[in-house]
């Protein structure tokens, strides 16, 4: 059995260097010496996604408990993974309870290093440099198979833990036995970022530019008269979404895998719109809203939300994904019935900015342009799709930051961010530790300490008297922060020594952005 100081050492020493190798090295050591019984917790663990995925234990309860730490470790991996069970079955009355308990019983038992681990895994929070790339190279390096082959599979399988158990314990062979199932979920397709569409067309070429819908992305299974809803994280929500199964069953198309985007519209047009038309002619929801409605573990009314498809990865008994994109739209556009994300195929800049314009002028986020002749790259952020959106930006206040751990350990990292108030006080919307290299990290440590008024646990609270220039993706109505809005993936872009807090943005004008 495998002690859990080994996969925190682990953790720590990948979090720690910058550089891939020795992250590659520490992984693939690791997973060598577990028992076959331990990889799909280690991975899990290692990819900050336990194989039960999020339990509800809140960053609160987490940090709650203040037990004393073990000054040695008697817990192995699987104590871990049995806790996350019983507190993932623990419901109803006095569950909060009975969930303190567990965590307590682990913490008495941990170190302070595995505590502290624990307690970032269950919110999170761990950042440690272990994302599913490198994991899947680790995996292939330490089960000595081609990489290509281990990728393949692990696109396939949709289950990286999974895969690399046969890929550790089963061998070359056996991944290369793993195909597309139609009925399980296949890790998405992602995309790199590009500045404006004529650096994107840059890079593909020959393109389908498509609106980027601000929805929740959904890939849809159907066999006969089975059908499975996964999310982009692969968890099934067929059962939250009855309607739209009874849609897909509907369609004259007896087995599929399609790739879309489920997204609220506003009251404007029918739902007889099936063929585009809807997502031009109607508003879209705030991404808050859809996911309000969609995210419930209960049954989601599907009344004011509309799934739209931009890709065919299998289709009456044909897989696809090899595929060009060419070849797949054109596979889309065959089944009749199936709403369509509105797209263009061109290499003109200028078309396809107009293109973007009108995407943005009817709410969306902006466009994707996407490789006419590339197949497609589950799993991956290739280079032959490129999301293309306008980068929103605001001036706001620094109002605390928080000490980092792993490699940022020493350094002030999460900023607290502030908009100007009506009466001059500064109004928190947001914290971010995105957009921070090293020389900007170093500099912001010195420069908030000398401004430091007070420490609360992590947090050092300052004066507000550094502004930041902050890009996001938009705002959303929250609770969490009296102004009523939190920013959506904010990271920072520079400082502003030019610009004094007075200049920094309203709250008013933040909470502008919601319109």
């Amino acid at each position: 059995m495998t002690a859990l100081a080994e996969l925190v050492a682990t953790s720590d020493a990948v979090a720690s260097t910058r550089a891939r190798g020795e992250k590659l090295a520490a992984l693939s050591a690791l997973l060598v010496r577990l028992d076959p019984g331990e990889i799909e917790i280690a991975v899990g663990f290692l990819i900050g996604r336990p194989r039960q995925g999020r339990v509800g234990v809140g960053w609160a309860s987490a940090w709650r408990i203040e037990t004393p730490p073990a000054a040695t470790s008697s817990l192995v991996l699987r104590d871990i993974d049995d806790a996350i069970t019983r507190i993932e079955s623990t419901t109803g009355s006095g569950s909060a309870g009975a969930r303190q308990a567990i965590l307590a019983g682990l913490f008495a038992r941990a170190t302070a290093p595995e505590t502290d681990f624990i307690r970032r895994l269950f919110v999170g929070e761990l950042r440690q440099g272990a994302l599913a790339g490198l994991m899947t190279d680790a995996i292939a390096r330490a089960a000595g198979v081609p990489l290509a082959t281990m990728r393949r599979a692990a696109m396939l399988d949709g289950d990286l833990g999974r895969t690399a158990r046969v890929a550790l314990t089963e061998g070359d062979a056996a991944l290369h036995a793993i195909g597309l199932h139609v009925l399980r979920g296949v890790q998405p397709m992602l995309a790199a970022s590009a500045p404006d569409v004529a650096t994107a067309l840059g890079h593909t070429g020959l393109a389908s530019v498509e609106w980027k819908l601000d929805g929740a992305r959904v890939q849809i299974h159907r066999n006969g008269d089975d059908v499975r809803v996964f999310t982009r994280n692969l968890n099934d929500v067929t059962a939250r979404l009855p309607e739209l199964a009874a849609s897909m069953r509907a369609l004259p198309a007896s087995s599929f895998v399609l790739d879309g985007e489920i997204i609220g519209l506003g009251p404007a047009g029918t739902d007889d719109d099936i063929d585009g038309d809807t997502a031009e002619e109607e508003r879209p929801q705030r991404f808050q809203d859809t996911m309000s409605s969609f995210g419930r573990s209960k049954r989601v009314a599907t009344s004011g939300l509309q799934t739209f498809f931009f890709d065919a990865l299998h289709l009456d008994g044909d897989d696809l994904l090899e595929a060009p994109l060419e070849v797949r739209r054109a596979a889309l556009t065959s089944v009749a019935g199936l709403p369509v994300v509105p797209a263009i195929v061109t290499a003109d800049a200028h078309e396809a900015a107009t293109f973007l314009e009108r995407a943005v002028a009817t709410g969306h986020e902006g466009v994707m342009v996407k490789a006419l002749d590339a197949p497609y790259d589950a799993g991956r952020r290739g280079g032959s799709w490129r999301k293309v959106k306008p980068v929103r930006t605001l001036d706001l206040v620094v109002l605390a930051a928080e000490w980092g751990h792993g490699r940022r350990r020493g350094w002030l990292s999460n900023l607290h961010l502030g908009a100007r108030g009506a009466d001059g006080t500064f109004v928190m919307v947001g914290k971010t530790f995105k957009g921070l290299t090293d020389v900007l990290l170093a500099w912001q440590t010195e420069a908030l300490q000398a401004l430091a008024i007070g420490e609360e646990g992590i947090t050092v609270h300052v004066r507000p008297e550094l502004v930041v220039e902050i890009a996001l993706d938009g705002v959303q109505v929250s609770r969490r922060y009296p102004g009523g809005v939190a920013l959506r993936f904010a990271r920072v872009r520079r400082y502003r020594p030019d610009k004094t807090p007075a200049e920094a943005d309203t709250i008013e004008a933040v909470q502008g952005l919601l319109a």
